[in-house]
Formats: C-alpha cells, sequence, structure tokens
C-alpha cells in the first residue's frame, strides 16, 4: 500500500533513468524525485538506483520489478478503459483554437456529432488567424487546432488532412464575370482584390494563386473576416477568392425568393480553373510524451472522432452548402 503512489513515477524513472527528466515530465520538483526513490528503496528493502555520473542507473533489483510494475498499471488502465466505455461518461474540457471560416458550421458539426455521445465534455474556443491557432497549439494553450492549410507535422506537432475544399472567385451579382460558367485567377489582373489579412490561412493560399497567374493583386482592402470580403464584394468594392459560402456556382446571394435581380446587393461565386484553387482542411495536436503529459482522455477521444467522422462529416456539409 506504501508503494502503490510511487508506482507511476517509477515507471517513468524506468523508462528515462534520470531524475531530472522524469521531474520534468511529471511536473514535480527534482527534490521530490529524489525523495520518493528513496522511500521507495526503504520500503522495497534494496537500493533502486545508484548514482552514475550525473544520472542514475537501474540496480538489478528495480529491472527485476519494473516490469511487473509496467503490467500493473497497464492493468489498471484497462480497467479504466472498460468502465468508461460502460458508462460513455467522458468529463473533462476540450481547448479548440480554429479559424474564423470553421466557426459558423464545421467546428459545431463536429462538436455536436461528440458532445451527442459525451454531453458532460465542455469546449474552450478560441478563434484567430491560422497563425495565432497554430501558436496557442504550441504554446500548450490548445489542445488541438483546426486549420487550413493544414499544420506541417514536425517533432512536437502532429497533423492529418480531413477535407479538400474548392476556392472560388466572389464577384458583385452585376459584374462582367458574374455570368461566366469558370473563371481564370488572370481575369481579375486588373480588378481590385479584397483579401485577408496576412497570417491568415487564406491569404497564404490567394497568394500563391497569384504567383502561379504570375501577377501581383491591386489589394483594395483586407479583412480579418471572410462575411465582410463578402459584404465589401457585395457592395461592388472589389472580388475576391473565398471556399464557397452557401451560394451554388453562378447563382447570386442573397436573392429574393422569386430570384430576380432587385437591384440590390449581392455576389456570385464561380469556379477557378486552376489546380491551386482549394483548401486543405485538417487537424493538428500536441505530441505528448505519457506520464503527467498524457493525453487527456477527452482530447484524445474527440481528436479520434474527428480524424474517424470528420471527412464524412465535413463533404457531407461542404456539398450541401455548395449545392444549397
Amino acid at each position: 500500500m506504501q508503494l502503490l503512489p510511487l508506482l507511476p513515477l517509477l515507471a517513468e524513472l524506468g523508462r528515462t533513468e534520470h531524475i531530472t527528466e522524469t521531474a520534468e515530465i511529471l511536473g514535480l520538483p527534482q527534490s521530490t524525485v529524489s525523495r520518493a526513490i528513496a522511500r521507495a528503496s526503504a520500503i522495497v528493502g534494496t537500493d533502486l538506483v545508484i548514482r552514475d555520473g550525473r544520472g542514475v542507473r537501474l540496480t538489478p533489483a528495480a529491472k527485476a520489478l519494473l516490469p511487473h510494475i509496467d503490467a500493473a498499471l497497464a492493468e489498471f488502465q484497462t480497467g479504466l478503459d472498460v468502465v468508461r466505455h460502460e458508462s460513455d461518461v467522458v468529463r473533462g474540457r476540450i481547448a479548440v483554437s480554429f479559424q474564423h471560416t470553421f466557426g459558423e458550421a464545421m467546428l459545431p458539426l463536429l462538436i455536436s456529432a461528440f458532445r451527442s455521445r459525451h454531453p458532460q465534455t465542455a469546449f474552450d474556443l478560441s478563434q484567430g488567424a491560422r497563425d495565432g491557432c497554430l501558436a496557442e497549439l504550441a504554446a500548450g494553450s490548445a489542445d488541438l487546432a483546426l486549420t487550413a492549410p493544414v499544420a506541417a507535422p514536425g517533432r512536437s506537432i502532429g497533423s492529418a488532412a480531413l477535407y479538400r475544399e474548392p476556392l472560388r472567385l466572389v464577384v458583385n451579382h452585376r459584374h462582367p464575370l458574374a455570368r461566366r460558367l469558370r473563371a481564370r485567377v488572370a481575369d481579375i489582373r486588373h480588378e481590385p482584390f479584397v483579401a485577408m489579412g496576412t497570417g491568415y490561412g487564406m491569404r497564404s493560399l490567394t497568394d500563391a494563386l497569384f504567383r502561379e497567374a504570375g501577377f501581383r493583386p491591386r489589394v483594395a482592402f483586407e479583412s480579418q473576416d471572410s462575411h465582410t470580403v463578402r459584404g465589401l464584394v457585395s457592395a461592388g468594392l472589389g472580388v475576391s477568392i473565398l471556399p464557397p459560402g452557401g451560394s451554388a456556382p453562378g447563382r447570386r446571394y442573397p436573392s429574393d425568393d422569386n430570384g430576380a435581380d432587385d437591384g440590390g446587393p449581392g455576389w456570385v461565386e464561380i469556379p477557378l480553373d486552376s489546380a491551386l484553387a482549394f483548401r486543405e482542411i485538417g487537424l493538428a495536436w500536441r505530441e505528448r510524451r505519457g506520464g503527467a503529459d498524457a493525453e487527456p482522455d477527452p482530447v484524445r477521444l474527440f481528436r479520434e472522432l474527428v480524424l474517424r467522422d470528420g471527412p464524412a462529416l465535413l463533404a457531407g456539409f461542404v456539398r450541401e452548402r455548395s449545392e444549397g
């Protein structure tokens, strides 16, 4: 009974064979870890570690004991999983950082699918530019980030693509290009362009489209919100490139019930002829080392649901929005 609280610490020490690293992983003072090891040695009745330079080395007794410690902890984890799955009750908080364009429907769709199974889980939501979302993830203030383009995986960040969404040219409904079935980026070479601000995912995507077309746009306005971009286009103040926003290609939006042109504001979305005219939506997460830094169950379960069911959910949503 005296040894049981020390088992996770001993298991981590067996992996690292270093007191300082074990203390950092578990979030404990180094002195606490040292005292715990001394206490465990006293309980067992023999030394478990011996000093070896700046680190420690496991004694034969420790090496004999560690497989049984690992087996005990694994068995306990199995029991926890059985209880959680049987009760289907997952409590906790999940911090998600996401770009503005995902807040209207995409992220709520994913959260709704998760909450239908785990209604007692809470979410902390933070929205902003793509760069800000990934900075929050790296800093540890977010568990997951929903971005486009997908974050590049690295040593501490994992990521996966969920869905590829087309980009469209957005013009005022009275614009000469409004009746086109398709358009090229070169068609707006001399047009005032309404852009998303620097640091936003859409800005990097449109910059790539203009580089491919061989010119720099004449940026008339910069915005931090796609709704504002559409409003400026709707008022005839420029053109833009955005993901689908509720208007089927070639259809004016908004329109009256009869689809008639009442002369008011509105925009038309036109498919673009470019192999780069898409954005890939993806999920990113922090790669954790285990121990005290292990991924909490609510975060793990939500991440698994998004990766498993997200592509189909997002594909259905985008299809309905594009055809609606």
